[in-house]
């Protein structure tokens, strides 16, 4: 019997298709990574019996990376990043062990048959894949095929049976095209958001952005932005005039006209205009025209089309909305949500997607009027040869859903059903009148046939008043004839839609990669989005457009990197070659770079305009090590200190609040200390400038705290305050905060692990004895007598927080982010607790009790 390996994109992915292809009758297990599971069953493959393991991974295997020192920004020139510094393939979440896992799984395979999403990312992942279990599983014999893919674009049982039945083999030029956007996105991205952001936080205090970042689609998203903001600050609107006249069919209604000049600039022409027409008693009818008109239903939906109506009409931006979508299509609700295409193949099932909706409340008559009087053909749309449009592919409720789930869902079903509905028709009468020598026009719409509109309300005809029954020559009085004043008004700042639209059209992103552009620029704070969804580049977004355009136009505009993704969709198409794109790009981007650099003192200018220098901002806090002035806390991203006395800056640990820690020096420089915190639930400690980042000792690294400060004899190091170790991580250590107090707290100097114990005592010191079952080190506690929880009325007593029966009711852990079974280390034989840096010991919390006492872990470590 063959044992057959299938791999799917996602968890849920792969227990949904084996689910179908094992109907049911298959077992299931965690995996030892204890994110993605396992089903097993047994059937046929390929005519012989066979065993099928189906797993999964958890979207990309690896990621690209420089290696080693290049990742260091103060250790390289920004310009190596081109070509000099080498890459490597890195596990994209270590902790998920993915390589393992899969190998583990894989091995004595003899087939794989990969799942993952049908896309170029799908088919860069299979290689992953394949990469990791190829070496692992059996050898083929002789030309013996091993390798196989399956397409569908929807988790229904007719979808994964077919693609089970039509096996094909992986794409290796649209892997490739794949890894070349990501090595030119990293090189190039590197180089440019490294040199600039170095270079301007460095001078500025108030960007209020932690990252400066570059993209080579990201920037001309932004320029898309910019360039609107700039059109309505050059706007200067202009006075302009109306004639708008009136006529009274009947005594007691009017109808107003339209003037077929539409509007004049001259105040005095449009004057004229209105004394020509006031000498005038009657309207006369010079035509009267009637046309049936029609207005198309939709093409079938594909990505940026389903962006588009989420942003603009469901209030949802592109990435939620994506990720929804891709929930949808998880669950079976809807096919793939990546595609291209508005056209359906001849032979998709149109009518089999339509009656999953026949008992819908909300659209039920008008699909079984569909399914009765018979369906329309879908018009004629682009086919880009990928995935069908997206499509529900079975019924579902608001309570199933909930929320934007069931809204999307609503979309992307009444827009199908408007793709088989009929056109809808109506009849539009335009009637043309004279008075005096002008010309005036009123049009009309009654609709004969709503078709498309009654499942798509918001697309119907408005409602207009009723044109009166006339003919040619017919007089009416007139009612009145006026001048109206008015402004020309200036464009309104972009909406997401119409920047989806802009970016589809010039070729930046795909459609699957549009909404993280769009994402990254406001998470930049390069733009805010304001009501009704439209984008408000920021002070640092519009100098940095601004400063690209000053130095070279082409890093913002789309030209540059639509040319590019041209030479991406031929790699992926199999006609240019991989290594001549790459080095072809990377050399024009290199050679911008140079001439960027060269040039940067013109973004210079643009930004000493609209914000202060370092030394302009901030408060003073703490003293300067060298000078022993006062330095600037800058509470704007990133937070930081600056020396103006010296000119330096000295990075802090973001995401919290810094003070001054009771005015107390670091013994190795003299630097006055600070302390951070995340808040009083959370954790605090305090770090010397200096250290941080400068590591005094070799074992140290840059942005480490006294809570990780190896100082053998400093009050605040982890020498003389670190307690035991962590008990949920593999290399921290609780380390007591002394600030805590009267609510005394442990915290975890690598995770979010914190211990309480010892509320209202006095004191809680660490002392230099340790215990002699875990190693940990003791702890003296003194409390106030009248608030002592000590037996007989003790006050002091010293023990180990772990292993003594006194403090096993004053001791409870709380934030512990609980571990799955499988990261337990070994329950056999009881390991030590100490400073040091042993193995940690097995257990953890039961994770029904998160505040369970310390007491209740004794039984673990001891």
């Amino acid at each position: 019997m063959r044992t057959v390996l299938m791999v799917a994109e996602k968890p849920s992915l792969a227990q949904s298709i084996a689910k179908i292809l094992s109907r049911g009758n298959m077992s299931s297990r965690k995996g030892l990574n204890g994110a993605c599971s396992v089903h097993e069953y047994t059937g046929s493959f390929i005519g012989q019996s066979a065993h099928f393991k189906m797993t999964s991974v958890c979207g990309h295997v690896m990621t690209l990376d420089f290696i080693g020192k290049y990742n260091s920004w103060d250790k390289v020139d920004p310009a190596e990043l081109f070509s000099k510094a080498p890459t490597e393939k890195k596990e994209a979440n270590p902790k998920l062990t993915m390589v393992k896992f899969l190998q583990v799984e894989g091995r004595g395979c003899d087939c794989i048959v990969l799942w993952l999403d049908c896309d170029k990312e799908g088919e860069n992942i299979c290689f992953e894949v394949l990469d990791a279990v190829l070496p692992v599983m059996n050898k083929p014999r002789g030309t013996e095929r091993t390798i196989y893919r399956a397409k569908f674009s929807s988790i229904t049982d007719t979808d994964i049976c077919n693609a089970m039945n039509h096996l094909g083999e992986p794409n290796r030029n649209e892997a490739l095209s794949v890894d070349a956007r990501q090595e030119l996105d990293l090189r190039i991205g590197c180089a440019f958001t490294r040199f600039q952001t170095k270079y301007f936080q460095g001078k500025y205090g108030n960007l209020d952005s932690s990252l400066i970042s570059f993209g080579p689609c990201q920037t001309p998203t932004l320029g898309f932005c910019v360039e609107r903001h700039d059109k309505i600050q050059s706007f200067k609107p202009e006075t302009y005039w109306v004639l708008q006249a009136k006529v009274n069919p009947e005594k007691e209604s009017s109808l107003t006209l339209d003037w077929d000049r539409v509007r004049v600039f001259d105040r005095e022409v449009a004057q004229m205009f209105l004394n020509i027409t006031k000498m005038a008693k009657e309207a006369k009818v010079e035509s009267v025209s009637k046309k049936e008109k029609v207005k198309q239903r939709p093409l079938a939906l594909n990505t940026v089309e389903m962006l588009r109506v989420a942003s603009a009409a469901l209030g949802m931006g592109p990435q939620h909305a994506m990720q929804i979508a891709e929930r949808l299509y998880t669950q079976g609700y809807i096919s793939y949500p990546r595609t291209e295409t508005t056209h359906y193949p001849e032979n998709f099932d149109l009518k089999g997607c339509l009656r999953q909706q026949a008992n819908n409340p909300y659209w039920a008559e008008t699909v079984k009027a569909l399914l009765s009087e018979g369906i329309n053909r879908p018009r004629k749309g682009h086919d880009a040869g990928d995935h069908p449009p997206i499509t529900p592919m079975r019924a579902a409720t608001e309570a199933e859903l909930g929320g934007d789930g069931w809204r999307l869902y609503e979309y992307i079903t009444r827009h199908f059903i408007a793709t088989v509905s009929a056109d809808c028709k109506y009849l539009q009468t335009t009637i043309s009148f004279s008075i005096g020598p002008e010309r005036f026009t009123c049009v009309g719409k009654v609709v004969t046939s709503p078709g498309f509109t009654e499942i798509m309300p918001w697309h119907s005809i408005p409602l207009e008043e009723s044109l009166p029954h006339c003919e040619k020559g017919d007089l009416f009085p007139i009612g009145e004839v006026k001048l109206l004043e008015k402004q020309t008004s200036p464009p309104d700042y972009l909406t997401e839609a119409e920047l989806i639209t802009l970016m589809e059209k010039h070729g930046i992103g795909t459609d699957a990669s549009i909404p993280v552009h769009i994402n990254n620029i406001c998470q930049r704070n390069y733009v805010t989005v304001e009501s009704g969804r439209r984008l408000k580049p920021t002070n640092l977004g519009i100098v940095l457009v601004h400063g690209y355009y000053k130095i070279d136009a082409e890093l913002v505009l789309p030209t540059i990197r639509s040319a590019v993704e041209k030479q991406l969709n031929l790699i992926a198409l199999g006609k240019a070659n991989y290594h001549q794109v790459l080095e072809h790009t990377l050399d024009i981007f290199k050679r911008k770079f140079h001439y960027f650099v060269d040039s940067i003192a013109g973004m210079d200018e643009l930004m000493e305009v609209s914000f202060s220098p370092l030394a302009a901002t901030g408060k003073p806090l703490s003293r300067c090590g060298k000078c022993h002035r006062f330095m600037k806390y800058i509470q704007a991203k990133p937070s930081r200190l600056h020396c103006s006395h010296c000119d330096d800056t000295y990075s802090l640990p973001q995401n919290g609040t810094i003070k001054l820690y009771k005015e107390l020096r670091c013994p190795l420089d003299d630097f006055e200390l600070v302390l951070w915190s995340s808040g009083s639930r959370g954790k605090s400690y305090p770090l010397c400038p200096y250290c941080y980042n400068h590591p005094p000792f070799r074992d140290m690294k840059k942005g480490m705290g006294c809570n990780e400060c190896t100082h053998p004899t400093c009050q605040h190091s982890l020498s003389m305050l670190g307690i035991g170790q962590c008990v949920e991580c593999e290399n921290g250590v609780l380390v007591l905060d002394s600030t805590s107090g009267p609510k005394w707290k442990m915290a975890c100097n690598k995770c979010n692990v914190i211990v309480h114990f010892f509320e209202n005592a006095h004191k809680v010191r660490v002392s230099a004895e340790t215990c002699d079952l875990c190693e940990a080190a003791l702890v003296d506690v003194d409390f106030n007598k009248a608030k002592s929880p000590l037996p007989g009325d003790e006050t002091q007593h010293s023990g180990c927080v772990f292993c003594d029966p006194v403090f096993q009711d004053l001791v409870e852990l709380k934030h512990a982010a609980m571990r799955h079974p499988m990261h337990r280390g070994g329950q056999g034989k009881r390991q030590g607790r100490g400073r040091g840096k042993g193995r940690r010991p097995g257990g953890r919390l039961n994770p029904k009790k998160p505040k369970d006492k310390m007491a209740a872990l004794a039984a673990y470590f001891v």
